[in-house]
């Protein structure tokens, strides 16, 4: 009886530990899973960085070429990670190119649908169309219907890249509201195909395991994590050598990303002269000059009457007296913000710094042409001439996913156009002197519209 206990449980110890074998063997053959990405980040005319993250640690490999049946060029990382980032280099300017991502054996993901177009070279002349979307990340139907009309908008023509404008994931920035409220919304289209650079709004700092106090002074959020910025010049620019503020360039256009809400050396606000950011802004304008355009964006506008006023909250107050003329000065022609939740557009104009109530047309206007160039009354484009880098027109457009809020002094008196009833995402179009942006909305309409045509005779603009 004792034998027959003895070689029973010697059976079933047997039994336990070929199971456990089996399962080992499994595990070790379960596929690796693709959770996010790809994405494309530090877009140069040379060169694009592509992201994906998996479910467990692997490691890292792209396939890429000009043809989508002949990816014949890779580039590989042996580390096992689940972020991965591979840097592709020596690609030529202005090209389509092909790519797959995986491992060093398998295939996440890879068909005709994975492809990117590097930038243009530094200075060359376009047509160049840049969307912008502003405080996109709400997991709406509105944001699915922006999305849906901008890539209708462009059909077959592609976009050059896109940005945006900050509060990129509500209501905390966490990565688990990245993941469901962003990277899973835009993943079949824009991310994997466009280069995206970013800025962050105040909801990318509300990271709910730290204060705001914390994240503002050391930017340990995930938007920090989950972006690639160009710090070191790879895109064109001063290098900035921080994630929080950064320039690149498209073809003739200069863009400036910078950071109104987080906080430099612990202290410096974008508002804040003296700081670190400021300096290196001044620094980048007055080294890109001579480029064709200038672009700034950044989260918190100077002007606004939506679900934000721009005369009561301190950030939005001290902007526009302490740094708007900065930008003024060293002729920036566009500025791009969110953070109101619908689309406000000023005409051409100069020197308000005040409140609302002080905004004199006549005074601060440089046109009174709507700037529409649409055939209606008024509507002629405006003109800029490059010699006195005069007037800068301000956009609000943070209506991509959330929508709507009014103050009882809507719409701001610097305003020439304002919506707060339709979402929508920005559409830049840019060739040579020309520069037009397209209010795409939610439903199909394009409710605004304006053209900036810079005079010939400056050393940077076409004849």
């Amino acid at each position: 009886m004792l034998k027959k206990s003895v070689l029973l449980f010697f059976s079933c110890a047997l039994s336990v530990m070929l199971c456990a074998q089996v399962k080992q063997k499994g595990a070790a053959t379960e596929p690796v899973r693709l959770i996010r990405g790809p994405y494309l980040q530090v877009a140069s005319s040379t060169g694009i960085l592509i992201r994906w993250r998996t479910d467990v640690s692997a490691r890292s490999k792209v396939r890429y070429g000009t043809s989508q049946s002949r990816l014949d060029q890779a580039a590989e990382d042996l580390t096992l990670l689940t972020e991965h980032r591979i840097q592709l280099k020596g690609l030529k300017p202005a090209t389509r190119y092909y790519y797959s991502i995986g491992g060093l054996k398998d295939t996440l993901q890879g068909n005709q649908d994975n492809y990117f177009t590097t930038l243009p070279e530094p200075g060359k002349i376009g047509p160049y169309r840049i969307a912008a979307l502003g405080d996109c990340g709400d997991n709406s139907i509105n944001q699915r219907r922006v999305k849906e009309q901008v890539l209708k908008y462009i059909g077959d023509k592609d976009l050059t890249a896109w940005i945006l404008l900050g509060d990129n994931a509500y209501s905390d920035g966490t990565d688990s509201e990245f993941q469901s409220k962003f990277f899973n919304i835009y993943k079949d289209d824009l991310l994997k195909k466009y280069p995206l650079f970013p800025t962050p709004g105040n909801h990318d700092y509300h990271d709910t395991d730290l204060t705001e106090k914390h994240a503002q002074e050391t930017h340990e959020t995930a938007y920090y994590q989950n972006f690639s910025m160009p710090v070191h010049g790879e895109s064109g620019g001063t290098p900035s050598n921080t994630q929080a503020f950064y320039s690149f360039d498209i073809g003739n256009i200069h863009f400036l990303s910078l950071d109104s809400y987080g906080k430099e050396d612990r202290t410096y606000r974008l508002y804040d002269t003296l700081g670190p950011q400021v300096q290196w802004i001044k620094k980048d304008l007055a080294a890109n000059k001579n480029k064709g355009w200038i672009i700034a964006f950044w989260h918190h506008p100077p002007y606004t009457m939506g679900s934000h006023n721009s005369d009561q909250e301190d950030e939005l107050v001290k902007i526009r007296e302490n740094f708007i003329g900065i930008m003024e000065r060293e002729g920036v022609d566009l500025v791009l913000n969110g953070h109101s939740h619908d689309y406000e557009r000023s005409r051409m104009m100069k020197g308000h710094y005040g409140p609302s109530s002080t905004f004199d047309a006549k005074k601060h206007n440089l046109s009174t042409s709507s700037g529409k160039n649409d055939g209606s009354p008024d509507s002629a484009p405006y003109q800029k001439d490059p010699a006195h880098k005069q007037g800068t027109v301000y956009v609000v457009s943070g209506s991509a996913g959330k929508l709507g809020g009014k103050q009882s002094t809507y719409p701001h008196n610097a305003m020439y156009f304002s919506d707060a009833e339709h979402g929508g995402a920005s559409v830049l179009e840019v060739e040579g002197n020309r520069l037009e942006l397209k209010w795409v909305c939610a439903d199909g309409e394009i409710r605004d519209q304006f053209t900036i045509v810079k005079k010939a005779g400056g050393a940077h603009v076409p004849k």
